[in-house]
């Protein structure tokens, strides 16, 4: 079962969206949003597999949303809905998956599901590693992937530092880049982050550009080779 999440600030708008996905026995509408806000609180909460997402909305824009979307750790596929076809550019340049020009019909939406079938077997099927296990005192823990905020290299050793604490573990850098690479983003050739807790950019004459991160109160360096990559996935 694929699960889609319908926002749009028109009741009307999400009732004939939910309405043709009727026509989908596979796919389960499991929430719908009328603001931008909302629409994040919930994709954090629901964790949809497809997000329809209308552009023009209160509080948030469809494209702040679609840039918000894209820094969760398994971000959903985000399909535009609008009236406003001035919008395709700036839905390309997100690398949007889809859109979707109002009234949609029924042939357009069927279509566009068919195009999204490959990814969406991709996101169905959550990762299998969803834990790192580390040990501490003699025990063996585990932290859950999403509270994880950095992996940093330390010698032949890796500290790995989450929500609440710290631990030292065997794996390499390239080890959890490789297993977890849905969610941790290589910033510098010493460090990992995960993208849930990226919180902004920085660049300073002296120290040249660093990260923030939640949880985490030493900025943390990024690599001229990383730079792109960490705007991208910062949605700039």
């Amino acid at each position: 079962m694929i699960n889609v999440l319908i926002v749009d600030d028109e009741p009307l708008a999400r009732a004939r969206v939910r309405r043709l996905l009727t026509m989908h026995p596979n796919y389960h509408v499991v929430g719908d949003a009328d603001n931008g806000e909302q629409a994040v609180t919930l994709c954090k909460e629901l964790q949809p597999d497809i997000v329809l997402l209308d552009i023009n909305m209160p509080k948030l824009s469809g494209l702040e949303v679609a840039k918000a979307l894209k820094l969760l750790a398994i971000p959903p596929a985000v399909v535009f809905l609008t009236a406003h076809s001035e919008h395709a550019l700036e839905a390309f340049e997100l690398a949007v998956d889809g859109y979707l020009v109002k009234p949609i019909t029924e042939q357009a939406l069927t279509k566009t599901l068919l195009q999204l079938s490959k990814l969406n077997r991709t996101q169905v099927n959550r990762p299998v590693h969803s834990h790192i296990t580390y040990q501490l005192a003699g025990a063996m823990r585990r932290v859950n992937i999403d509270d994880v905020v950095c992996c940093v290299a330390e010698q032949k050793y890796t500290r790995l530092i989450f929500v609440g604490g710290e631990a030292i573990i065997e794996h390499s850098l390239k080890q959890l880049e490789s297993t977890y690479s849905q969610q941790l983003l290589r910033i510098h050739r010493n460090t990992l982050v995960n993208k849930l807790h990226i919180q902004s950019l920085h660049c300073s004459v002296s120290s040249g550009h660093h990260l923030r991160v939640r949880h985490y109160d030493e900025p943390l360096t990024i690599s001229r080779r990383a730079l792109k990559t960490v705007k991208q996935a910062m949605g700039e």
